[in-house]
């Protein structure tokens, strides 16, 4: 039986890191060494600053700071974040801006839980928050549900989807980023069998696994060289004392961190030692390039360990959505069923996490829709974070799936507009 010590030894690694940061800061700051011409004081002090503001993010949902959007009218208006439906593992919120006439344009983001919170879209949202309503998938952190609350796989993660969708209705347009892609797709094959007038009138899928085995990967290759056991030994350990979800199997955010960094590990040294050298120097600002990205990047959330294991072992090693035989509550999802929601893919020629390949896969799954109603796009140079919030994403990307979205609306007869149970945080 795994043992939530070993949680506990995490974080207490994280608080001792961070304590060490916030000591450093504050000795090297004090004024009797504000005449010392010794660079080694600057740079410690700098150190300590960076290292107590890098492990203090590690457990910090970030904000989305999104507080007004220009109108076409040149107002800015408020925007209100609301939580259109609860649940104990993820909410669907909705971007609400004041003022403005509703838009045409009813967007659902699916976010990826990978370890990252939904807010690593934010600056996706900001690009369509002008010409679209927005909703988005706010993942929870595993750590703070309770056990009571029962467990959450891959099937489940699908079934929360089918049900956002059928609460926003049949006039929603659906872009799936990165790991939930294959998963969106099974949802929307789920409700083309079960519920058809609840389907999406577009899926676009931007940088997502559809076939693992379609283009290699370190992600792949990780996949298949270690076995489930493996990594439920090594991986997977109990939440600690602190938190709410005391005694649930999660794969904690801070071990998926520390495999996040190990990929890069020589850039993100590189991008470190120039931002201690940085605030050594006084060029460095609380909302500058570093801390805008890291900030993100190294907020980081627990994933339920059933969750984890049942992606890697169904969607990468049995590849069961790119073998058109995966089963969700005891139904096989049938992607042959699509036949009257356009799809898109989005890839990027640089990526390194789903290689271009893996996505575009899954038009071919799409036996059943028209090639009239297929698209795909490969964006030259571009990395994975750089298809869906890059430079690549707002010059070149984002132009055409809104085309791609205007092109195929079914003009639906509209939907009422969604309930808000609650203010989201």
């Amino acid at each position: 039986m795994k043992s939530m010590m070993s949680y506990d030894v995490m974080e207490t690694l994280r608080i001792t890191n961070q304590w060490l940061g916030a000591s450093a800061k504050a000795l090297y700051s004090y004024p009797a060494f504000g005449l010392s011409t010794n660079p080694f004081v600057a740079m410690t002090a700098a150190w300590g600053e960076v290292t107590e503001r890098s492990f203090a993010r590690m457990v910090t949902k970030p904000d989305w700071n999104i507080s007004h959007v220009v109108g076409e009218d040149g107002r800015d208006h408020l925007v209100e974040i609301e939580s259109v439906v609860g649940r104990p593992f993820g909410d669907l919120i909705h971007f609400n801006v004041l003022g403005r006439k509703e838009k045409d344009r009813k967007v659902l983001l699916v976010a990826p839980m990978s370890g990252h919170y939904a807010t690593l879209l934010r600056s996706t949202v900001v690009s369509l928050l002008p010409d679209c309503e927005v909703y988005i998938t706010d993942w929870h952190n595993a750590r703070d549900i309770p056990v009571s609350e029962g467990k959450f796989d891959v099937e489940d993660y699908t079934l929360y989807l089918v049900d956002f969708l059928r609460e926003m209705g049949p006039d929603t347009h659906v872009i799936a980023v990165c790991q939930p892609a294959p998963i969106a797709l099974a949802a929307t094959a789920y409700l083309a069998a079960e519920d058809p007038d609840a389907q999406p009138n577009t899926l676009t899928l931007i940088g997502g696994p559809i076939d693992p085995g379609a283009a290699p990967t370190e992600v792949t290759d990780f996949g298949r060289s270690v076995t489930m056991g493996q990594l439920e030994q090594h991986v997977i350990q109990r939440v600690g004392f602190k938190y709410r979800g005391a005694g649930r199997l999660v794969y904690p955010g801070l071990q998926q961190l520390a495999s996040f960094i190990a990929m890069n590990a020589d850039t993100h040294s590189t991008a470190f030692f120039d931002q201690i050298v940085a605030t050594a120097k006084g060029e460095a600002s609380e909302n500058d390039r570093h801390n805008k990205f890291y900030d993100e990047y190294l907020a980081v959330m627990d994933m339920t360990a059933e969750f984890y294991l049942s992606t890697v072992e169904r969607i990468f090693k049995e590849r069961e959505i790119a073998r058109n035989v995966f089963v969700v509550d005891g139904k096989q999802v049938d992607i042959s069923k699509i036949t009257d929601v356009a799809v898109k893919t989005v890839e990027g020629a640089n990526d390194d996490i789903s290689a271009p390949g893996q996505c575009v896969a899954a038009l071919e799954l799409c036996t059943g829709l028209p090639d009239n109603m297929k698209a795909s796009h490969l964006e030259p140079g571009a990395g994975h974070y750089g298809i869906f919030a890059g430079r690549s994403w707002r010059n070149n990307i984002r132009p055409l799936v809104l085309e791609f979205i205007d092109a195929n609306c079914r003009h639906a007869k509209k939907a009422p507009k969604p309930r808000v149970v609650k203010k989201a945080s």
